[in-house]
């Protein structure tokens, strides 16, 4: 089989095609040959830094194919099976930057079949992400149980891909939307993910424009940029509101306005794929699905989110179009 493998860290120069034997599913473990990958940013970020001790990786979370195999005690999806991967190389050399991967059955989520594999591969670590923010706490919450039913939501970076599953999810769970952008490009990709309220921060005062439109605060902030955000979030949480942060863009250090924050009995909520608990990360796969079967969460132009199509051969280019900031999903085509 066809895969991008890098043996050392460092520019997306490193990654090289080559041709590696079929793998086989040992117990407990899924074949898949995968028809898409996605490309996030924690891709580049460990091809960038970190090899984990792996003499060879396979980089990739994502991705959505079709089940070639499966190994002993596996019986939540059968051979033929349309499906969709999720930290498919968390605690693993091979991911899905390859024509055949092996999974944990856990990790291996059925498609529905109004999704194509363009959104199964777009799922994974952007709508998880979203999942577990939108969901913040220790106790599982299901968004098919009403666990957003009347809330108002801001999400920061309504653009960008967990922002994008994060508008779509909270819709589909019944809350009211908001969402910051940073230009008239973003808000038009906003608008078109459901997007209730969409701010231009860069031509309106976003603290005052969110106080207009929620008077008594929003319930929970989806926050992608805390160290430039937080004293913002904190002006316009309500009282026993979350502020539920997942990256780190614009800084790594975030200052804390401690009275603003005891004042309102503010959670703080970090959001992290790789650390979360089994029961949280099944909850989030199984309200995914859910939402894909129900049309509530797509891809596209027309959903907000723009896709840009990759050879496997490209997979270099692909890293570096993630790296720069691309706005949209990228894609790694593998058939």
């Amino acid at each position: 089989m066809r895969a991008i493998v890098y043996r050392e860290v460092g520019p997306s120069s490193v990654l090289s095609l080559v041709d590696r034997d079929v793998p086989a599913p040992g117990p407990g473990e899924v074949l898949v040959r995968l028809e898409r990958a996605g490309v996030n940013p924690t891709d580049w970020k460990f091809r960038a830094g970190m090899m984990s001790g792996y003499d060879e990786v396979v980089p990739g979370q994502d991705g959505a194919g079709l089940v070639e195999a499966v190994g002993p005690g596996v019986d939540s999806v059968g051979v033929g099976d349309r499906v969709w991967l999720v930290l498919a190389q968390h605690g693993r050399a091979y991911g899905t930057a390859a024509e055949l991967t092996v999974q944990p059955a856990s990790r291996v989520v059925p498609l529905p079949d109004v999704a194509d594999f363009d959104l199964g591969a777009s799922l994974g670590i952007p709508a998880v992400t979203a999942h577990r923010a939108l969901t913040s706490g220790e106790a599982v919450r299901r968004l098919s149980s009403g666990a957003l039913d009347g809330a108002t939501v801001l999400v920061a970076g309504g653009a960008g891909a967990v922002g994008n599953a994060a508008i779509q999810l909270a819709v589909w769970a019944g809350a009211t939307v908001l969402t910051t952008v940073s230009s008239e490009r973003k808000a038009a990709l906003a608008t078109a993910a459901g997007a209730h309220h969409v701010v231009d921060y860069r031509r309106e005062d976003a603290a005052s424009r969110i106080a207009e439109i929620a008077p008594d605060g929003v319930d929970l902030v989806v926050e992608v940029a805390p160290a430039q955000n937080l004293a913002l979030d904190l002006s316009v949480v309500g009282n026993g509101g979350t502020v539920a942060f997942y990256a780190t863009n614009g800084g790594d250090q975030a200052t804390l306005p401690v009275r603003p924050s005891f004042a309102k009995n503010v959670r703080l909520q970090g959001v992290l794929l790789y650390t979360l608990a089994p029961e949280l990360l099944a909850a989030a796969t199984t309200d995914v699905t859910a939402a894909v079967a129900a049309g509530a969460l797509q891809v596209g132009e027309d959903r907000g989110i723009p896709l840009h199509h990759y050879r496997l051969e490209e997979t270099a280019a692909a890293h570096d179009a993630v790296e720069q900031g691309v706005v949209g999903k990228v894609l790694i085509d593998l058939r």
